[in-house]
């Protein structure tokens, strides 16, 4: 049953979480854009590029793509097989809906669990991503992401958003 009734206080506090991801994405991208085109100017007229813009923008890469699926899943916006909703009644496209929401749970849950290992391990390896920035920083945004991710698959398994009619 969906919670109808939220305070005024977590409603801010979603908004600014909201608002923060968002901006957040637009500084990455905006970020990209910039070190991208220095690259681009410094090549071409300079005849050199700067050795750790293209290694960032590969992170940043990485970073953008994590960031837009938590996004994503925040309005449960991400991609979707819609055949059970045009044939079936509402009510069991309500439950195929909750089992989505449980697998997307599980399933980031599991990756978040592995991402941990995987980041710990460079962690405790002392991998060099480039320029003398550890290769754990630059992964940390794996198991972040998909942490925030299974909390927002659990939110929408709790509380699911009107199914999708097409």
């Amino acid at each position: 049953m969906p919670v109808t009734k939220i305070s005024r206080h977590t409603i801010r506090a979603l908004r600014i979480v909201n608002k923060s991801e968002d901006w957040f994405l637009i500084a990455m991208l905006a970020t990209m854009v910039i070190l991208a085109v220095a690259q681009i100017v410094y090549r071409n007229i300079f005849d050199e590029g700067v050795s750790w813009i293209d290694p960032l923008l590969r992170v940043l890469v990485l970073w953008t793509a994590m960031s837009g699926a938590v996004i994503a899943t925040r309005n449960d916006n991400h991609i979707r097989i819609d055949f059970f909703t045009r044939y079936f009644s509402d009510s069991f496209c309500a439950l195929m809906q909750r089992l989505v929401y449980a697998f997307c749970f599980f399933i980031c849950s599991l990756i978040a669990w592995h991402a941990v290992r995987f980041v710990l391990m460079d962690y405790e390896v002392g991998t060099i991503a480039f320029s003398g920035v550890p290769a754990w920083v630059t992964e940390l945004i794996i198991p972040v992401g998909f942490i925030l991710i299974a909390i927002r698959y659990l939110i929408l398994f709790i509380s699911p958003l009107k199914p999708v009619k097409y």
